[in-house]
C-alpha cells in the first residue's frame, strides 16, 4: 500500500466530493516489471498485453522494461505509437479490420497473429497494397486438456485461433499467399492460471505439438508465442503465481528441450504485470440492513471496476477508517459482521464483494480494493447512469510520466488524471485491516 495514496485519500474523506479514483504505483510497477523480466532466460521476451490496462502513464512506465506491446485494436496500436514512436508491437485479437490492418502496417508491426484463413487473405492483400510483407504467426485452438484457470481461451469451442484440425489448410494458405511470411505459431489457451508448476507442462505441451508441426509441414520456426495466462491469485493475495520457480523451471525448458532454430520465445503477459500496482478507492455513502443482511454502498461501483461481477468473485480489499463525520446525524456502522458491499448503481448486479466479515466499517470509511490495475477501468461500462467518472492518480518519479501530464487534463466526466512525483517524505501508518480472502 502506497502511503501517498492513503494520505490522499484521507485528505479528501469527508469533503463535499466522496472519495472514488483509482491509484498507480509508477514505481512499485516498474519494480516488478524489471524482476520479472530480468529472470527470463536467454531467447525468452516478454509483451506488455496492453488490454490490461492502457493508461498512458503505465504504458511510459513499462515501455523501456519489456519487448514491446501486444495490441488487439487499432486504437492500441494509436496508443503504443503515442507513447513510443519505435517500440515494437505484435497484433493479436480474432476480429481485426482491414483499416486496423492498415494502421498496424502503417506503424511498422512486428507481426500478426492470425486467427483464421480468411484473415490471411486480409492481411496478405493490405500488405500488398502497403507493398510490405507482413510476418505473421498462426495462432493455434489447441485440443487439450489444460490446467484449471479462471478462462479457458482453448481446448473447447471459442472463438480464439485456429482450429487444430484446420490447420494443414492454414499452414498451405499462408505460404501461398504472396505477401505473408510465415514464421511460427502462437498458443494461448488459458487465462489466470495460478500454477507454475502446470504452466510449465503446459509449455512443454506446446513445445511438442509445435515440433511436431514443424516434422509435419516442413517448417523451421522463427518465433512462437506462449501467450500469457498467468494469473493473480484475488482469493489468496499471500498465494501467487510462483514466478521466480516458474523462470527456474522454464530455462531448464529452453536449454533441454526447446529448438535451437527458435530465434524468439515470446510471452505476452498483462494482468500479471500490472493488477498489483493499482488500487480502486471508493468512499462508503451508506450502510444499513435489507432482509437481515448488512449492505456497504459506496460511491462507485462496477461501472468502474467490473472485474468482480465480471468474475463472480469478492474482491479483496481494505477499510481505511475516517474520523471526520461532518453531518448532524448518527453515523451508521456495523461491526464483527459478513456485509455485501455494493456501488451507486440501480441493479442488484452492482457487487464488488459479498459476505465479507468486517471489524467496522461506517459511513464515510473508505474501501480500497487492492490489486485492481489490471482489467478494472478498462472493461467497465463507464457511462450506465452517467455518474462521474473516478479520478485516476498515478504515483511515482514524475520523469516517468511527466511528459504526460499536460495532455492528460481532466476528464469531461468528472474524473481527473494526475501524475504525482514522489515527495521522499515520511508519511505514518493509518492502521487498516485487509478483509476480502
Amino acid at each position: 500500500m502506497n502511503d501517498d495514496l492513503t494520505k490522499l485519500i484521507l485528505d479528501r474523506a469527508g469533503g463535499a466530493r466522496p472519495v472514488c479514483l483509482y491509484g498507480y504505483d509508477l514505481d512499485l510497477l516498474a519494480e516488478h516489471v524489471e524482476r520479472v523480466v530480468a529472470t527470463l532466460p536467454e531467447r525468452c521476451r516478454m509483451f506488455y498485453a496492453m488490454k490490461a490496462n492502457s493508461s498512458e502513464p503505465v504504458l511510459r512506465t513499462l515501455a523501456p522494461l519489456v519487448a514491446g506491446f501486444e495490441v488487439a485494436s487499432g486504437g492500441e496500436v494509436a496508443k503504443a505509437r503515442a507513447v513510443d514512436e519505435r517500440i515494437p508491437f505484435i497484433f493479436g485479437g480474432p476480429a481485426k479490420t482491414e483499416h486496423d490492418i492498415a494502421a498496424a502496417l502503417t506503424h511498422r508491426v512486428a507481426r500478426f497473429h492470425v486467427e483464421s484463413e480468411l484473415e490471411l487473405h486480409r492481411i496478405s492483400a493490405a500488405a500488398g497494397r502497403a507493398g510490405r510483407v507482413a510476418d505473421v504467426l498462426l495462432r493455434v485452438n489447441l485440443t487439450g486438456p489444460f490446467p484449471i484457470a479462471t478462462l479457458a481461451m482453448a481446448g473447447r469451442p471459442t472463438q480464439f485461433g485456429i482450429d487444430e484440425e484446420r490447420l494443414p489448410e492454414a499452414v498451405r494458405t499462408a505460404r501461398r499467399l504472396p505477401h505473408l511470411r510465415l514464421v511460427g505459431f502462437h498458443l494461448h489457451s488459458v487465462s489466470n492460471n495460478l500454477s507454475a508448476a502446470a504452466h510449465l507442462d503446459m509449455l512443454e505441451l506446446y513445445r511438442r505439438r509445435v515440433t511436431g508441426w514443424e516434422r509435419e509441414f516442413g517448417l523451421a520456426c522463427e518465433v512462437v508465442n506462449f501467450g500469457g495466462g498467468i494469473g493473480v491469485n484475488y482469493a489468496d493475495l499471500a498465494e501467487q503465481f510462483d514466478w521466480p520457480s516458474f523462470a527456474r523451471g522454464l530455462g531448464e525448458l529452453v536449454g533441454r528441450s526447446f529448438p535451437a532454430h527458435w530465434q524468439e520465445i515470446d510471452f505476452e503477459c498483462g494482468r500479471f504485470l500490472v493488477a498489483g500496482c493499482g488500487s480502486y478507492a471508493a468512499e462508503v455513502l451508506d450502510v444499513k440492513r435489507n432482509h437481515g443482511e448488512a449492505y456497504v454502498i459506496l460511491r462507485g461501483g462496477t461501472h468502474h471496476f467490473r472485474l468482480p461481477v465480471s468474475w463472480q468473485h469478492s474482491h479483496p480489499f481494505t477499510v481505511v477508517p475516517v474520523d471526520r463525520w461532518p453531518l448532524p446525524s448518527p453515523r451508521p456502522e456495523v461491526r464483527d459482521e459478513p456485509v455485501t458491499v455494493v456501488g451507486e448503481l440501480c441493479t442488484p448486479k452492482d457487487v464488488l464483494a459479498r459476505g465479507v466479515v468486517v471489524p467496522r466499517v461506517r459511513a464515510g470509511d473508505v474501501l480500497l480494493f487492492s490489486h485492481a490495475g489490471a482489467y478494472g477501468w478498462e472493461i467497465s461500462h463507464h457511462d450506465f447512469l452517467s455518474h462521474p467518472h473516478p479520478d485516476h492518480v498515478f504515483l511515482g518519479e514524475v520523469p516517468r510520466c511527466s511528459r504526460t501530464t499536460a495532455r492528460m487534463g481532466s476528464d469531461p466526466k468528472g474524473g481527473e488524471n494526475r501524475c504525482l512525483g514522489s515527495t521522499g517524505s515520511s508519511v505514518p501508518s493509518f492502521g487498516m485491516t485487509r478483509y476480502g480472502w
